[in-house]
């Protein structure tokens, strides 16, 4: 049977249509992100299925990055590499609390990471209390010896998360100070901002000549409930029992992920776009940080969707970022010969930008008023505020290069921060999306410029600029 002409017209016509077909511009394709992207739900939903949790320097983080690799080069990025680093690897073990005196009843906790061990048999000994950090950090000197002092910090929600600053202390460095008092174990209130009886575990760092101790923190709840023994104890003492039994598996390795986009001039400094790719154990890592994967993986191949972009995009999947900043600090060692143009990661989850800030609002005053109107569709206002980067970007601040921070929503990031509740079903792809569209028109702006993106000078009495 012959084909009719007509058809084989058609049909050469339609071929032809589809050859020709235009490449999309930068902002067609944001707008196609914000429709339909698939990019990062796939990322962020593979990691949590098919790896899970990811503590940092275990086996479980070398099977993300070898996940996170071959999800990379499956997606044609260039220079796909596992950058190992070595590292000390904290691991947990039985965990339990409970208060046997004046009142007996169950406590739920996590220890926090670089908590020594109680030892299998627990320990039991009079509870101090102390409603904030400042309370402890009044307490005289060896008035804590041979107790357990409880710090409990409330911590309350807000949109930039700037809460986590007054509340954070109390786990960053409440241990270490309650054990140059005496105490022999800390218990915190978890640094979370929900209502669950699911306790926050994060690191905890002991100051050079303090022997770590026990510490742990215990739910919302179990706080709550806490206070309110002691309000019914009438004088008498609070006594807790603690089984605490982490290890530390001495030095492991780690390492980073990094993969591009290639740009068509390789002597520009390339656009570092970060997440980390590690996550605490208890839930699979999905908020904290596989969607900030996701997201940056996405926009850069968005970006080159819409054209092969003038700077390279360099994509940085950090290792062991939750136990000390280890990949970034060894990202920042390995690279720190090699210029980058700028920088800005995604690590507050996966809830709307609703923010852009810059540090060259006046240095490059052009450039961050063409990305503040261009993100203006998307929901995301602008400011003056000084962009200080996420915590795996050391490279930028070491450098004094331009730094971007896209603040997401962050009222509900510390109802799952750190908990047994980071897992996808909390992701709204909605959300998400719009995250990705807002990344690919920052980043395809930033690839696409060939001028110097420097930034304002700080002044010398400014404060040092610190990540997450």
């Amino acid at each position: 049977m012959k084909t009719p002409l007509l058809a084989l017209a058609a049909l050469s016509l339609a071929t032809a249509a589809h050859a020709t077909k235009p490449t999309p511009s930068l902002e067609e394709q944001a707008d196609h992100a914000l429709a339909g992207d698939g990019w990062a739900w796939d990322f962020v939903e593979g990691i949590t299925t098919e790896v899970g949790p990811r503590q940092a320097g275990t086996e479980a983080e070398a099977r993300g990055r070898a996940w996170a690799m071959r999800w990379l080069k499956g997606h044609g990025f260039a220079n796909v590499a596992d950058e190992p680093y070595d590292m000390p690897t904290w691991v947990r073990g039985e965990e339990r609390a409970w208060v046997i005196a004046p009142f007996s009843q169950p406590m739920h906790i996590t220890a926090l990471g670089n908590s020594a061990s109680t030892g299998a048999e627990g320990i039991e000994a009079e509870v101090v209390y102390f409603p904030s950090y400042a309370d402890l950090a009044a307490a005289p000197a060896g008035s804590l010896a041979g107790k357990i002092a409880f710090i409990s910090h409330d911590m309350r929600p807000t949109q930039d998360g700037s809460s986590y600053g007054f509340a954070g202390p109390a786990r960053w460095t409440g241990p270490s100070l309650a054990a140059t008092k005496g105490a022999i174990a800390t218990v915190i209130r978890s640094i979370g901002t929900e209502n669950h009886r699911t306790p926050h575990t994060g690191g905890t760092n002991f100051a050079e000549g303090v022997d770590p101790i026990p510490a742990g923190a215990i739910s919302n709840p179990d706080a709550d409930n806490l206070e309110r023994i002691f309000a019914r104890a009438d004088g008498r003492p609070v006594r807790m029992k603690l089984v605490l039994t982490p290890q530390l598996l001495g030095t492991t390795k780690s390492g980073n992920v990094v993969g591009e986009i290639l740009g068509r001039d390789p002597s520009l400094p390339p656009v570092l776009v970060a997440c980390h790719l590690d996550s605490w154990d208890l839930g699979t890592g999905a908020i904290d940080d596989g969607a900030g994967c996701g997201i940056v993986a996405a926009a850069a191949l968005h970006v080159q969707r819409s054209g092969q972009p003038l700077r390279t995009v360099r994509v940085l999947f950090a290792g062991a970022e939750e136990t000390g900043l280890w990949g970034s600090k060894a990202y920042a060692a390995a690279h720190r010969d090699e210029p980058i143009g700028v920088g800005l990661e995604s690590d507050f989850g996966a809830d709307r930008i609703w923010r852009f800030d810059s540090n060259f609002s006046t240095a490059n005053a052009g450039l961050h008023r063409r990305i503040a109107q261009a993100v203006a569709r998307f929901g995301v206002a602008t400011s003056n505020n000084v962009a200080n980067g996420g915590a795996d970007i050391n490279i930028a601040r070491e450098q004094n290069t331009a730094i971007i921070d896209l603040k997401q929503d962050g009222t509900r990031y510390f109802d799952l921060h750190h908990t047994p509740d980071d897992t996808l079903d909390k992701i709204d792809p909605v959300q998400l999306r719009q995250n990705v569209a807002v990344w690919t028109q920052v980043v395809g702006i930033l690839a696409n410029e060939a001028e110097p993106i420097k930034p304002t000078p700080v002044k010398p009495d400014a404060p040092a600029i610190m990540g997450q």
